[in-house]
């Protein structure tokens, strides 16, 4: 009788929260009757892309969104380095979201495990760099950011033949290449010689210099390949983003007709169209163009038909560019590969399109009582409830990301002072991103501890998981709290980093490592200072809403935290609560 009454309860609390999501979610996408789900696709990070000629001070940005929340988080600093002539370089399986406990060496600890039995020739000089999850920014100003896109089945390639995946192929172009356009190259040469695929399927990287951004889209070609085949062992393209335009990839293939005639803006394997042929994929004789994306990842479905789950694009565009007027129901795969913004962007508009939530848009999550009594973003993912499927919408910015990086190539500077990599740990919104300059010859010890399963007040990204986690408790409130605190240390950061460009190049003219060594102690103690902050921040959300009440330390008093309206109103009609009768005036 009891579980009988709960799930009438249960029955009866659904009922009420469609009422209210109708009621109250006045801007709402228009009514479908379906919603289409694509689970073989991927939702795992966002890359965005800025030309030269598009951003406002002529850096070239390009940032990725390590949308895991299982990954290994820890960042490293490889120094440059020499070798023998015969040396080889170890290649190796490393999956991108396999970890390790720390006890036992972590993620990077365990290479050994994935070791392929292959060894190519060795440069005679790699390139320092930093890297995470992938390498990421180089001592030449070579930078990389990642979105999954998937590709189709039949190209999967999990066998040992493919002896490269992603990982592998960014770290290597992190250690050899001077430009963007070498490390495209030089990824895809290696995919066909050695094989693509094993732990991966499709994949973009955002790749760009101080003078180009690429958008490099590589995927496996099956499981049948072999070295002896004397095919290709990938099948890759790369699209350089116009210098006044910017482009995103939402775990989207971006890439739609390749202009073979074109060089100085499309790259790619021999086998680009061939193996569409041979796979079935495309037709020579439709008398259809070939397209990249609609041949090897097709993506159903716009923002709108799929309730805001394929709405990344849609909203960055609507970003960038609200002029163009680009529709929700507009299907992605007929957007733009890239636009001319309305206005230049900056460093600090790309970080603030990380950080967005649909906010003021049709799938806004905050709106109604889906977003919980303090108007809290992260709640309503969606859920399945008597084998029908609820969906939340997929923004830019969600809570489970491993960190951000925002990587700034600036051309009028010497590379190591020009590149600066801006890393936010955990989630956007109530995080703070750090710079760290190209030349820099050491990273904080607190980026290279901890994991997702213990918490390590000695690692730099559980102070931030610790600030988020009191943040969700009072969202609405804390939030505000936190965004006090990040705008005053990235505020810091912008202001302080024109001087620090400054000296350091007085410095690079007379002697480059008196510049590394002062750009190497600048990041460290500007990132020791936030993470310090970040800790003080946690235990302050802590005492302010404790008991979901607000202490003032200052004054030693206390205060309510108000509920919003329309969520009194469904706990009203769900409990059938009864209002207090109001008092007879005193005669």
């Amino acid at each position: 009788m009891l579980n009988l009454k709960k799930s009438l309860s249960f029955f009866s609390l659904c009922l009420i929260l469609a009422v209210f999501i109708i009621l109250f979610s006045a801007t709402r996408p228009a009514e479908k009757t379906t919603v289409e789900f694509y689970p073989e696709f991927p939702e795992g990070c966002t890359s965005i892309l800025v030309g030269k000629n598009a951003s406002s001070d002529g850096s070239v940005i390009v940032t990725h969104a390590a949308d895991c929340g299982v990954c290994d988080f820890t960042w490293h600093h490889v120094p440059a380095a020499d070798h023998e002539e015969d040396a080889v370089r170890k290649i190796y399986h490393i999956h991108q979201i396999k970890t390790w406990p720390p006890e036992e060496g972590g993620k990077w600890g365990n290479l050994e495990e994935g070791y392929t039995e292959l060894d190519i020739p060795q440069v005679q000089h790699t390139f320092a760099y930093r890297f995470s999850v992938f390498g990421y920014m180089n001592e030449h100003q070579v930078s990389i950011g990642e979105a999954t896109i998937g590709c189709q089945r039949k190209m999967m390639n999990p066998t040992p033949a493919a002896k490269m995946d992603i990982t592998m192929l960014t770290l290597l172009a992190m250690e050899r290449c001077r430009t963007a356009r070498e490390a495209v190259k030089l990824m895809g040469s290696l995919g066909e010689k050695y094989g693509y695929g094993y732990y991966d399927s499709g994949e973009m990287l955002a790749v760009a210099d101080p003078h180009e951004a690429w958008l490099f889209e590589i995927m496996p070609v099956g499981p049948l390949w072999t070295p002896e085949s004397g095919k290709p062992g990938t099948v890759w393209c790369a699209q350089r983003v116009p210098d006044n335009h910017v482009s995103v990839c939402p775990n989207e293939s971006r890439i739609g007709e390749i202009n073979r005639n074109d060089s100085d803006h499309f790259l790619y394997s021999p086998n680009a169209v061939s193996l569409a042929v041979e796979m079935g994929f495309y037709d020579p004789e439709s008398g259809e163009p070939f397209s990249w994306k609609k041949a090897y990842c097709p993506t159903l479905g716009s923002a709108s038909s799929s309730y805001g789950r394929r709405g990344r694009l849609w909203r960055f565009y609507s970003l960038v560019a609200p002029s163009k007027n680009f529709s929700p129901d507009l299907p992605n795969m007929d957007f733009p590969f890239s636009v001319k913004p309305d206005k230049k962007m900056s460093v600090q508009d790309v970080m603030a399109i990380h950080r967005d939530k649909y906010k003021g848009s049709i799938f806004d999550p905050a709106q109604g009582i889906k977003a919980g009594p303090f108007s809290n973003p992260n709640y309503f993912r969606g859920f399945r409830l008597d084998k029908e499927n609820y969906t939340g919408p997929r923004c830019i910015s969600v809570n489970n990301v491993e960190y951000t990086t925002v990587a700034q190539c600036r051309s009028w500077l010497p590379d190591p002072i020009g590149g600066i990599l801006w890393v936010a740990l955990g989630a956007q919104d109530t995080s703070c991103f750090i710079p760290f300059y190209a030349g820099v010859k050491a990273l904080p010890d607190s980026f290279s501890v901890g994991d997702h399963w213990i918490l390590n007040r000695q690692s730099a990204r559980w102070a931030f998981d610790y600030v988020d986690f009191h943040t969700q408790v009072a969202y609405s409130y804390a939030i505000e709290d936190v965004k006090k605190i990040r705008e005053e240390w990235e505020g810091k950061a912008f202001e302080q980093i024109p001087a620090i460009d400054k000296v350091a190049e007085g410095l690079y003219n007379e002697n480059p490592e008196k510049a590394a060594t002062f750009l190497t102690d600048f990041c460290l103690r500007h990132a020791d200072n936030v993470v310090r902050a970040w800790w003080d921040l946690g235990d302050f959300l802590l005492v302010k809403y404790n008991h979901f009440r607000m202490y003032d330390p200052e004054t030693r008093k206390t205060g309510r935290m108000m509920t919003p309206g329309e969520w009194n109103k469904a706990v009203v009609l769900y409990d059938k609560l009864s209002p207090i009768p109001q008092s007879r005036e005193r005669r």
